[in-house]
């Protein structure tokens, strides 16, 4: 009886994994999309005097800074090309108009060789000035060319020292010219205004700001970004849209760049098939001070100018981006001949300038844009909520019905055993 007991245990646990490997299928390798341009990233570390101070782990900040590297290089993927550049490296006097200009690529972007950019990041002592600025300008021409991502990671323990080219301003510049590039900043102890300056570049490209106390940390950090850099990522295509419909560019599916000045609107249009779903979604960010309350519009219209869907919304100073979207799937045609539907997409803002604030260049906004095959029916609309759901749910059926027979079975006989015992 023991025997033929575990016998039927044991046919249960082989039915029961059978059906998990039929419920969890194996997940399919995703092809991740490769590119023919390499992702690059430019080290940007200040080197000036405040570099000596000696107060990250009982050691100064350009030790920290060095340590860092090192590991940084060693852990660097394959396929990243990586620079390092320098601010306040060279220059030890006290002329700022010199000073202002002390920036050197320390190593080409390019195919890393670690022995030899380990050993250029060895010889670096603290110097003079910090001309973040400049710096900035310099490292996005490192990087300029071809198509792969680029990120710049500014690693800095003051705020700039050459105004009036203000850094923030510099990385405003830099996103307008839409090349994709982002800049991350890291602050080595940081204070109030450094803190500020470092964390408006940062916005300005979409990048992020991190205050460093702990060589660990920065070690963390660095690597983190330049991991970042090698994940496949959409290059956003710069465009201009047009003051109305008539004059609008025809955008396909993508992901788009654009500048909207305040009291502006923008105009683009989408050619939409019988049978396909425009899915547009619409990101404006504050770049720079504004006024709270505020909102976004994305409104698609025909080119009559009747409205077909819009999509709004409103912020109030909590959150430096707003966005919205829009659908519209357009029914099938029994018309053989019937001809794509141009609809134009209004896009407007309710921001408002801050006091003082420069109004030039306008917002930065991202628009993305897909038009795919519309739903032909009830079944294609998620499988009724389920989805691809209906694997597990069927499985699981499967299980629960197979079980209740072998356990039927198991305590009938059982219970005869009983019995005749």
């Amino acid at each position: 009886m023991i025997t033929r007991t575990r016998l039927a245990a044991g046919a249960c646990a082989l039915l029961a994994a059978l059906t998990a490997g039929l419920a969890f299928p194996a997940g399919a390798a995703a092809g991740e999309p490769t590119g023919e341009d390499a992702p690059k990233v430019n080290l940007v570390l200040d080197v000036s005097g405040s570099m000596r101070a000696r107060d990250i782990d009982g050691q100064s900040r350009m030790a920290a800074a060095k340590q860092a590297f090192n590991e940084v290089l060693d852990a660097t993927p394959e396929e990243v090309e990586l620079g390092i550049r320098t601010l306040g490296a060279n220059y030890p006097g006290d002329n700022q108009k010199t000073g202002c200009k002390d920036t050197a690529q320390l190593y080409p972007v390019g195919p890393l060789d670690r022995t030899e950019a380990k050993t250029a990041v060895a010889t670096l002592t603290p110097t003079g000035w910090t001309p973040i600025g400049p710096a900035l300008l310099k490292a996005a021409d490192d990087l300029d060319g071809g198509a792969g991502s680029k990120r710049i990671v500014l690693i800095s323990d003051g705020e700039d020292t050459c105004a009036p080219l203000d850094p923030c301003e510099v990385a405003r510049e830099i996103a307008a010219k839409g090349i994709g590039l982002t800049i991350d900043t890291l602050g080595l102890v940081p204070n109030t205004k450094m803190r500020q300056q470092l964390s408006c570049i940062a916005e300005a490209t979409g990048g992020t700001y991190t205050s460093v106390e702990h060589t660990e940390e920065l070690s963390d950090k660095v690597n983190q970004l330049v991991d970042r850099a090698a994940d496949p990522v959409v290059t956003p295509v710069a465009t201009e849209g047009a003051e109305r419909c008539a004059d609008a560019p025809t955008v396909e599916s993508g992901l788009y760049t654009d500048r909207e000045e305040f009291g502006q609107q923008r105009w683009y249009r989408v050619d939409v098939e019988p049978g396909q779903e425009l899915r547009a979604s619409l990101s404006v960010a504050a770049d720079r001070a504004v006024n709270p309350s505020y909102g976004v519009l994305l409104r698609a219209v025909t080119v009559h100018g009747r409205e077909i869907v819009r999509g709004e919304a409103a912020g109030n100073g909590r959150t430096d981006v707003v966005s919205t979207g829009v659908r519209y799937p357009k029914a099938e045609s029994d018309d053989e001949d019937a001809t794509a539907e141009a609809v134009c997409l209004q896009v407007t803002h309710s921001f408002s300038a801050a006091s003082g604030v420069k109004t030039t260049p306008g917002l930065p906004l991202e628009l993305t844009i897909d038009v795919v095959d519309g739903p032909s029916g009830s079944s294609d609309v998620a499988s009724f909520g389920l989805g691809r759901g209906w694997w597990l749910l069927g499985a699981l059926i499967l299980t629960g019905f197979l079980a209740g027979i072998v356990w039927g079975w198991l305590s009938r006989w059982r219970v005869a055993v009983w019995r005749t015992n």
